[in-house]
């Protein structure tokens, strides 16, 4: 590929789309030509690039003519309609939607774990969900250094990973309460504001949900380790950006807090904030807006052997998405 690659955007005017823009922009990404691609409705629109007003055009079979590199962001049934074409007409695609993440023949790619996938790439690369994403950045370089078995994890999922609409319907729900008016749901089947919601995507008929098993069958993707177990309990909250996540990890070689720490202060793309005496440790807060994500409150875990237990927080936006794919664009 040419050093200035044209890019398109598939889903440009949502959440993650519009980070993908920014994400490029902040990364200096060698960029000669953005194309931004949405539904009929926001076609003449603009969006900014470096101080450039884009128009953005109505997604079509045809618009990948020319184009190098395809970030997705559109929802799986648009991946799976257009992915397709876009390869046909020779770009890479980087789809950031469910679609392809269990297909054997596309990579999913975490670049700081198996950036060495893209290789294995017939044309789509798919981008991991945005929890085991944030996830495996703390548990992998511990699974390196303990070899993981298993992990329990309780997800504090912000409501960005539903979408721009789902962030509205938090301003919107928060300042109803404010103002003493009725609450009203559209996004989620109950009121978020002020509350936390034990369901995040379609219960399975086991009771666990789909989002919930994409850490295990995910992970053992992404970690080239098909024994690895994990049962998890995905939680939405009234927070705007930024999951967290509480993990229990157990693994096959004694662990100790010491050598944990050391492991975990040498990760490119995670900073090891844990100094809890001190009031010091990952908050969703601080990781909004930030590329890298956080990990602490680290400990041994007291109910199981070689266990460890600690809460990782990262930008759903970002590493969970956005900036995941720019970086696999990069590899590329």
């Amino acid at each position: 590929m040419s050093k200035n690659l044209h890019v398109a955007i598939v889903g440009a005017t949502g959440a993650v789309g519009v980070e993908m823009i920014k994400t490029l922009e902040k990364r200096r990404f060698p960029l000669g030509k953005l194309t931004l691609l949405a539904s009929a409705k926001s076609a003449g629109r603009t969006l900014s690039y470096l101080g450039n007003h884009v128009e953005i055009q109505e997604l079509r079979d045809d618009s990948f003519h020319g184009v190098d590199v395809a970030l997705f962001s559109a929802g799986g049934s648009i991946s799976k309609h257009y992915a397709p074409l876009a390869v046909q007409a020779g770009a890479v695609v980087i789809d950031n939607s469910s679609a392809f993440r269990m297909d054997e023949h596309v990579p999913l790619v975490v670049p700081e774990i198996n950036g060495a996938d893209v290789a294995l790439s017939r044309g789509i690369i798919a981008n991991p969900n945005c929890t085991t994403a944030i996830t495996l950045m703390a548990l992998y370089p511990l699974h390196k250094a303990f070899g993981v078995k298993r992990l329990f994890a309780s997800s504090y999922q912000a409501v960005s990973g539903t979408g721009a609409k789902a962030i509205e319907e938090l301003r919107e729900q928060v300042a109803a309460i404010a103002a003493g008016v009725a609450v009203e749901t559209s996004v989620y089947p109950h009121q978020i504001a002020f509350n936390v919601l034990p369901h995040v995507d379609s219960f399975l008929d086991t009771g666990y949900t789909k989002e919930e098993m994409k850490m295990q069958n995910e992970g053992r993707r992404i970690m080239h380790h098909p024994g690895f177990k994990a049962s998890v309990t995905c939680v939405r909250v009234p927070v705007y950006r930024a999951h967290s996540v509480a993990v229990s990890a157990e693994f096959e070689q004694p662990v100790s807090i010491e050598k944990a720490r050391e492991v975990l202060s040498n990760v490119p793309g995670l900073d090891l904030v844990d100094d809890p005496f001190s009031n010091l440790y990952p908050l969703p807060l601080n990781c909004a807006e930030k590329d890298n994500c956080e990990v602490g409150r680290l400990r041994l875990d007291c109910a199981m052997d070689n266990g460890l237990a600690f809460w990782v927080a990262g930008d759903q936006l970002l590493k969970g998405a956005a900036l995941n794919a720019v970086q696999i664009a990069e590899l590329i």
